[in-house]
């Protein structure tokens, strides 16, 4: 009875298991990199679509420079995005860079010397500033903002996976 009852929970669990494994796996058709994954804006001006086309409307522009933004799924020359509020839909890619950006989530920031909350404080950043990534360890980013460099936690940023190491 026991055998039956854990082969019964392993039946019920397994698809569970590999659609969470195919998720964590996907990869964009057109570029063959990870989806979903974090880019910049490389554009002071980007027209967001509502489909992967330039005729299709446009429903908003995002005009914030260096934004970090998602990428969720491809198209051709096209790529849908979101930002830090969910807001998103189909952008051109040769309005995106692959230079890593984050959004600072948390009001006066710490940025430390060394990833150490006890390291002494080189700058503290406002809810909204964006910063250019210069490496991430499993738990702080090193950043680079107005001329200041430092490491922040990153569970106060927007635009890095928790556990995702850059170099």
């Amino acid at each position: 009875m026991r055998h039956v009852m854990l082969t019964a929970a392993l039946v019920a669990i397994l698809p569970i298991l590999s659609a969470s494994m195919a998720a964590s796996q996907d990869r964009g058709p057109v570029t063959n990199l990870p989806l979903p994954r974090f880019v910049s804006m490389k554009t002071s001006e980007g027209y967001v679509r509502r489909g992967p086309s330039r005729t299709h409307r446009i429903d908003w522009i995002f005009k914030q420079p260096n934004i970090p933004l998602e990428i969720t799924a491809e198209h051709g020359h096209w790529r849908r995005v979101r930002d830090r509020d969910g807001a998103g839909g189909w952008m051109h890619y040769s309005l995106l860079s692959g230079a890593r950006t984050v959004l600072v989530e948390q009001d006066m920031l710490q940025l430390r010397k060394q990833p150490d909350p006890k390291a002494p404080i080189v700058a503290q950043l406002e809810l909204g500033v964006v910063a250019r990534i210069r490496e991430c360890s499993a738990q702080w980013c090193r950043l680079a903002v107005a001329g200041y460099k430092g490491w922040a936690p990153k569970s106060a940023l927007w635009g890095v996976k928790p556990g995702e190491i850059l170099d």
